[in-house]
């Protein structure tokens, strides 16, 4: 794809748990020849504990997330090549620790020193040229959790992810004045369509990013 080798590029793609962001990362990237930034999920030492016990391990999760993610962003920065992310640095204080201090996992000294690290962090950083959000309604995202299969997703309480999709769009909003954000819609289908969310990826690419990225129809 040689247009897309014009300039080098950082597109990030955010959304729910289970709601497809690792699958359409890792297509986006083997599609444009682009480096692929994938969530430190498999190898997080906390994730089982903290969905064993919110409360116990919400400070310390999110901390190892947003340290792994300030790495992999600066890594980005540095690059000499385009890259996509799976899930970025801003959905950590705005989406996930905001709804775990709202539902009391997170008590107010820790949302309080985890906030300013963030900030402290990510004034370092550039934001993405592009973020695109999978929406996802609740009952698909848990479709979808089962069938990846991942042990310690399957006990996920639907009301979290409620939480969760609330603060998405919540953030959506506010966020459209700092980032530029792509909204795709992903629900109603168990298996995330590949084909389909790329397409649509790739027209968002060149709408959104036409001005420094001329692209041929």
């Amino acid at each position: 794809m040689e247009e897309f080798s014009q300039r080098k590029y950082f597109v990030a793609v955010a959304g729910n748990i289970g709601v497809g962001k690792t699958t359409l990362t890792r297509t986006l990237a083997a599609q444009l020849g682009w480096r692929c930034y994938l969530e430190p999920v498999i190898d997080n030492p906390y994730l089982d504990d903290f969905y064993r016990d919110m409360s116990r391990w919400a400070f310390h999760l999110q901390v190892y997330f947003l340290s792994k993610r300030f790495v992999s962003q600066r890594e980005i920065e540095l690059a000499q090549v385009s890259c996509v992310q799976d899930r970025t640095i801003y959905e950590d204080v705005e989406i996930f620790a905001r709804t775990l201090h709202h539902r009391g996992h997170m008590v107010g000294r820790d949302w309080e020193n985890y906030r300013d690290l963030f900030h402290a962090m990510t004034a370092y950083l550039t934001p993405p040229d592009l973020i695109i959000y999978l929406r996802c309604d609740v009952d698909t995202l848990l479709s979808r959790i089962r069938h990846r299969g991942r042990p310690s997703e399957q006990s996920i309480n639907p009301d979290y992810l409620a939480e969760l999709n609330d603060a998405y769009e919540d953030w959506v909003r506010r966020g459209t004045q700092q980032f530029r954000i792509a909204v795709l819609d992903t629900g109603r289908v168990h298996e995330l369509n590949e084909s389909a969310v790329l397409d649509q990826c790739l027209r968002l690419l060149r709408l959104k990013l036409q001005l420094e990225m001329p692209l041929q129809p």
